[in-house]
C-alpha cells in the first residue's frame, strides 16, 4: 500500500473530490465554453448581422456543411477532454490523446455527452499518466494506453451514462413543467448555489441537458448570485468588483462566505424569489445550449442562451416572434430583480448586524 501511495504521488495522481469534482469539472466547462459555446456566438453574430464570411460554409463532411461556428461547436468533445487533462495536469502526450477520448465519449454519450467526457476522460488520463515514461519506448506506450483505455470505456460506458444524464435532465425539465412554482424555487436556488460554490453549475446544466423552464430557473438562480453579489458587495468593491462579480463570477466571495456564512443568505433568498417569478410569470426558457442555463451574466452567455432559443423557436414557427414581455422577462430576471432584491434583504441584515462593513470585501 505504501508503494501504491508512493506511485500515485509520484505520477500526481490525486484521488479526491476536489481533482475530479472540482478542478476536472470546472475546467470541463471551459472547454465546453471554447468550443459549443463560443460556435453558438459565432454563428449567432453572423446570422443577425448577417456576416457573410460567419455564414458560408468552409467545410462539407459527409454531407454536411459546417461555417467555423459549428466547427467550433463540434470540437466540444475534444476540448472538454483536454481541458480536463489540463486540469488533471496530464504529460504532453496524454493531453494531445485524449482530443480522441473526447470526441468517442461525446460522441456515444449522444445528448448526455458532457457527463460521459467527464467520467470517460478522467479515467483515461489518469491510466495514461500512470505508463507515461515508465517505458523507452513512451512515444507509443502512452497514447496507446490513453487512447484504448478511453475508448473501451466510451464504448462500454458513454451511451449508458449520456442515457442516465438525459433522463435526470428530462425528469428535472418535466416536474419543472409540471410544478413550475415549487421547482422554480428549487432549481434555482441549487443551480445558483453551485455557481458559487467551486464547483461547475454550466458543466452541471450540461451534463444534464437542463433546458427549458427549467433551463430558466436555474439561469435565474446564477443571476441572483453574480447580480446580487456585485450589487451587495459595491459600497466595499466598487466599480471593479461589480463587474468581476457581475459578469465574472460570484465564486469571488467564497472566501468571505467561509468567514461569514451570512452574506450568502440574500443571494439565495433572491434565487428562491426570481425562480418561480421566471417559470411561472414570464415563462423563461433557455432553449440554447444546456450549458448556458448555467453561466447566469457570466459574459452575458445565459441571456445569449435565451435569445439563441428564441430564434430556434422562431426557425421551428413555435414562436412568431420575440415580444416586448420576452424582453421584460429576461431583462427583470437577469439583471433588475437580483439587484434591487439582494441589495433590500442585505440592508435588512445590515441593521441587524449580522453582516457588516467589510465582510465582502475582495482582496
Amino acid at each position: 500500500m505504501r508503494e501504491l501511495r508512493q506511485f500515485l504521488e509520484r505520477k500526481d495522481i490525486e484521488i479526491s473530490i476536489k481533482r475530479y469534482g472540482i478542478d476536472a469539472l470546472g475546467a470541463m466547462a471551459q472547454g465546453l465554453f471554447c468550443s459549443l459555446l463560443i460556435g453558438t456566438i459565432i454563428n449567432t453574430i453572423g446570422m443577425q448581422f448577417k456576416i457573410p464570411w460567419l455564414m458560408t460554409t468552409v467545410a462539407t463532411i459527409n454531407g454536411t456543411d459546417y461555417t467555423i461556428g459549428s466547427l467550433a461547436s463540434a470540437m466540444s468533445g475534444p476540448a472538454m477532454a483536454v481541458a480536463i487533462g489540463y486540469a488533471l495536469k496530464c504529460p504532453p502526450l496524454v493531453l494531445f490523446s485524449l482530443i480522441t477520448v473526447g470526441f468517442s465519449s461525446n460522441a456515444l454519450g449522444g445528448a448526455g455527452g458532457p457527463l460521459a467526457v467527464l467520467f470517460v476522460a478522467i479515467i483515461a488520463a489518469e491510466f495514461g499518466k500512470a505508463v507515461s515514461k515508465e517505458t523507452k519506448v513512451d512515444i507509443l506506450v502512452t497514447p496507446i494506453v490513453t487512447i484504448v483505455i478511453g475508448v473501451a470505456l466510451s464504448a462500454w460506458w458513454a451511451p449508458a451514462l449520456g442515457n442516465a444524464a438525459m433522463k435526470v435532465g428530462n425528469v428535472i425539465m418535466w416536474a419543472t413543467n409540471l410544478r413550475p412554482f415549487l421547482m422554480g424555487i428549487l432549481v434555482s436556488v441549487l443551480v445558483g448555489i453551485a455557481l458559487t460554490l467551486p464547483i461547475s453549475s454550466a458543466a452541471i446544466c450540461a451534463a444534464l441537458g437542463l433546458t427549458g423552464l427549467a433551463g430558466g430557473a436555474a439561469l435565474a438562480g446564477c443571476c441572483a448570485q453574480m447580480i446580487g453579489f456585485a450589487f451587495m458587495s459595491y459600497r466595499e468593491n466598487y466599480i471593479g468588483g461589480l463587474v468581476s462579480q457581475g459578469i465574472g463570477t460570484s465564486m469571488l466571495q467564497m472566501g468571505n462566505i467561509i468567514k461569514n456564512p451570512k452574506i450568502w443568505i440574500p443571494p439565495i433568498i433572491t434565487s428562491a424569489i426570481t425562480g418561480p417569478i421566471a417559470t411561472c410569470i414570464f415563462k423563461l426558457e433557455v432553449n440554447g445550449p444546456a450549458v448556458a442555463s448555467g453561466m447566469g451574466t457570466c459574459g452575458f452567455v445565459g441571456q445569449l442562451g435565451v435569445y439563441t432559443g428564441w430564434l430556434k423557436d422562431i426557425e421551428a414557427g413555435i414562436k412568431t416572434g420575440v415580444t416586448t414581455n420576452d424582453w421584460l422577462g429576461l431583462i427583470l430576471i437577469s439583471f433588475v430583480l437580483p439587484a434591487v432584491i439582494s441589495v433590500l434583504i442585505c440592508k435588512i441584515l445590515r441593521i441587524i448586524g449580522w453582516i457588516k462593513d467589510g465582510d465582502m470585501k475582495l482582496d
